[in-house]
């Protein structure tokens, strides 16, 4: 018996050419164009353009590409996107926890991998601190993330004009969404409404400005009492393999024990924070 009969193919020719389709969908004259009609897909692909015109149906159906009712021309639609953020998520979480463990071994103190959620920060995981004294972890907590470093360094490769309508929408947001864990509370957990105004690095648009300018030019961003009484913090940003900030590591401390070393917690961290960028295949140049 041959290989092939011991072992028969399964036809993947629908998919391989459904794959085709998306593949086109997310070249570089499809989003130039801002997408490609029936007519432009089959020239590409050499295929009949009924065949052509039930695939794009299908997979519209699905939710995996949106057409444009003005130009009727297809792209790749939000179901796409949001598998692909799902993956990268889950991807990120099992990659940096190798990370953390080590962070927090090394630093002693808590440490956090954080992401964007619009307006908020998300932590997806923590690993804490060995001493009995410690700041707590924050998984699943969703934090305004202009109260944060993490937030801050998660917005500091965008532009001005999207820094601007970011902050328009979310500049004044809460400092907490949502009810926090009670064995956070019990913890002594108390997140201050509004930072001391000796401890606000934000407090207007230029403010925000300036603060992300120093990100970029240290590569990191601190935090000191301005979201909690006693604790410091510094966190570094998380680079892809294409160049964009993804997450940010964190890591929080109380006062007393970090002191005036602050800077050099921050400097840690984004040392740590290019390790796991390199890791994700960020481009050397961000690293």
């Amino acid at each position: 018996m041959t290989d092939d009969l011991a072992h028969p193919r399964r036809n993947t020719s629908g998919l391989t050419r459904d794959i085709e389709i998306l593949e086109l969908l997310g070249g570089a004259e499809a989003t130039g164009a801002g997408g490609l009609g029936v007519m432009r897909i089959a020239q590409l692909t050499g295929r009949d353009k009924a065949v052509i015109s039930r695939s794009l149906a299908t997979l519209s159906d699905a939710g995996l590409l949106d057409r444009d009712p003005a130009t009727l021309n297809y792209r790749l639609g939000s179901r796409i996107f949001a598998l692909a953020a799902r993956t990268l998520e889950s991807t990120l979480v099992a990659e940096s926890r190798p990370h953390l463990r080590r962070i927090a071994r090394s630093t002693r103190e808590t440490t956090h991998l954080c992401v964007l959620r619009g307006g908020n920060v998300l932590t997806v995981q923590s690993e804490l601190s060995p001493h009995e004294v410690r700041t707590v972890g924050w998984e699943g907590v969703i934090t305004a993330a202009w109260r944060t470093p993490s937030g801050r360094v998660l917005i500091s490769d965008w532009d001005r004009a999207s820094l601007a309508a970011w902050y328009d929408e979310h500049g004044q947001d809460r400092p907490v969404v949502g009810p926090v864990d009670p064995a956070m509370a019990a913890s002594g957990f108390h997140v201050l409404d509004s930072p001391p105004t000796e401890k606000a690095i934000v407090s207007s648009f230029e403010t925000l400005l300036e603060e992300i300018e120093r990100i970029r030019r240290r590569g990191f961003a601190t935090l000191d009492e301005e979201l909690e009484r006693g604790v410091v913090g510094a966190s570094a940003p998380v680079f892809d393999f294409s160049g964009r900030i993804v997450a940010a590591i964190n890591v929080s401390a109380p006062k007393a024990r970090i002191g005036g070393q602050l800077g050099k917690l921050g400097e840690y961290v984004a040392l740590a924070s290019r390790e796991l960028s390199e890791h994700l295949g960020a481009p050397a140049k961000l690293t």
